[in-house]
């Protein structure tokens, strides 16, 4: 409300060469819009399985269905014990193509994630570390995670995909609850 008082009040002092599809007003948001959108491509940025020397580009990897699940944190509760279980044992995975759990970590945490959760690797899902968050900030899903997690990190989402556009967000409103990309919102009710 203040800020939009504060434009309103600058609105009479602009060029008259600004019109009011230009206006500050116009742009603002009192919070931040996620930019990922059904038909946007999958970036070509490099991510990190098991080691730094391992690079993974989704963008390029990605072929046919896939399934993209963004969370904030390796090993935090929600994580760990329902989230990522969730699509693990669920029967549907099958169908969804190649998935990836992608993390604001680093490569050996992820590494160690996806041996805590599968260690047989037998749901086929790849862990890839995001160390610098530069695909996250690529999909504009990044959040302030610095008084939880002492750095930016991965809001939690979900990105269903083929032939490397997405199909279907789904993204957590609050950044870290699991509702919205949860499995039975994703793939359905086992």
């Amino acid at each position: 409300m203040f800020a939009t008082r504060q434009l309103s009040r600058l609105r009479p002092q602009m060029s008259p060469l600004v019109s009011s599809a230009q206006a500050p007003s116009r742009n603002f948001h009192a919070s931040r819009v996620d930019s990922v959108q059904v038909n946007d491509a999958i970036p070509n940025v490099e991510l990190m399985e098991d080691s730094p020397g391992n690079k993974v580009s989704i963008g390029k990897e990605l072929k046919g269905k896939g399934l993209i699940i963004g969370i904030p944190a390796a090993f935090s509760p929600s994580c760990s014990n329902s989230h990522i279980p969730g699509y693990i044992n669920h029967p549907g995975l099958k169908d969804a193509g190649q998935v990836f759990v992608v993390s604001v970590n680093d490569p050996f945490v992820m590494g160690a994630f996806a041996k805590s959760l599968d260690a047989d690797n037998k749901s086929g899902i790849r862990f890839l570390a995001d160390p610098h968050a530069a695909f996250t900030k690529a999909l504009d899903l990044d959040f302030d995670g610095t008084a939880i997690f002492g750095q930016p990190r991965s809001k939690r989402y979900a990105l269903v995909v083929e032939d490397g556009k997405v199909t279907k967000v789904h993204v957590e409103p609050d950044n870290t609850g699991v509702k919205e990309s949860a499995v039975d919102n994703v793939l359905g009710r086992a």
